[in-house]
């Protein structure tokens, strides 16, 4: 068991400013992959509009990746545990020229 200066040691602070905290709202992920990274386009799709912007890109390395997989997958079981299962509305397809392409 490690003691509390050792535990001090692995923290790590983490600031979170205003304007990040605010969020940005997405209801579109595009995700791209190459060998070494994979980069998510967050986008917010609204009605009747046919031009949507990319809010947000995340870049992960796959093994970062892989993680946030298993944390999503892990805090969606949770959710469902605690509000009941999340009901996976049938959604238009995307066309294919939709978005960017994915190159590194």
């Amino acid at each position: 068991m490690a003691d509390n200066k050792d535990q001090k040691q692995n923290q790590i602070n983490i600031e979170l400013d205003e304007t990040v905290a605010d969020g940005t709202y997405s209801n579109l992920a595009i995700i791209n992959h190459s060998v070494s990274e994979f980069v998510i386009d967050f986008v917010n799709v609204m009605p009747g509009r046919p031009k949507s912007k990319v809010k947000s890109r995340i870049i992960l390395t796959p093994q970062h990746a892989k993680r946030l997989l298993k944390a999503l997958g892990d805090n969606v079981s949770r959710f469902e545990a605690a509000h009941g299962e999340i009901k996976d509305y049938e959604q238009p397809p995307i066309p294919m020229n939709f978005g960017p392409t994915g190159e590194a």
